[in-house]
């Protein structure tokens, strides 16, 4: 029986590296790379929930992202039916909200996330907000480049960065 106050994850395979994926209650709050450098920041950020444990078993929560991450990997659009959490500051969670309006197939600079936040001069931060991204893929990150359009730093690392963006027809 799931409850409020664990988080479920499981482990899940992508073509282009290991995943984990968490849910807590009805939403998914962490979709990350598990051999990334920031993954146990990341987790220890989202135990920061009251009262929380973390539970090494998947959720309907999580298998329907594993699902979704199915259907995306076979070259597919990512739909998502559950709603995702989002935990992080307020700056936080505005980068993350813009970088839904990236369409699938296409990239854009962080100055261009930066401007389109209001915060032009605020590069840096948008970068080091994107970088703490808990829900890689579900919230499209990687469709982030430099502003000459270089693949510049993904938490898969930059070859599952270049993997997504092929598959999406970006690249």
């Amino acid at each position: 029986m799931e409850t409020e106050t664990a988080i479920y994850i499981q482990y899940y395979n992508s073509p282009c590296g290991r995943l984990t994926l968490g849910s807590y209650g009805n939403q998914l709050c962490l979709c990350d790379w598990t051999e990334a450098t920031h993954h146990a920041r990341i987790l220890h950020s989202l135990c920061r929930l009251p009262n929380v444990t973390v539970i090494e078993a998947p959720s309907a929560v999580t298998d329907m992202a594993a699902l979704a991450l199915d259907a995306y990997f076979a070259g597919g659009t990512l739909e998502f039916g559950s709603p995702l959490l989002h935990i992080g500051t307020d700056f936080r969670k505005r980068v993350w909200s813009e970088l839904h309006s990236i369409p699938h197939g296409t990239t854009v600079s962080y100055a261009t996330i930066a401007r389109r936040i209001g915060r032009p001069t605020a590069v840096r931060a948008v970068a080091n907000a994107i970088g703490a991204n808990p829900l890689s893929i579900f919230v499209p990150c990687h469709r982030v480049t430099g502003a000459d359009g270089s693949l510049t730093g993904y938490a898969g690392g930059i070859h599952a960065k270049r993997f997504l963006l092929a598959l999406e027809g970006a690249i």
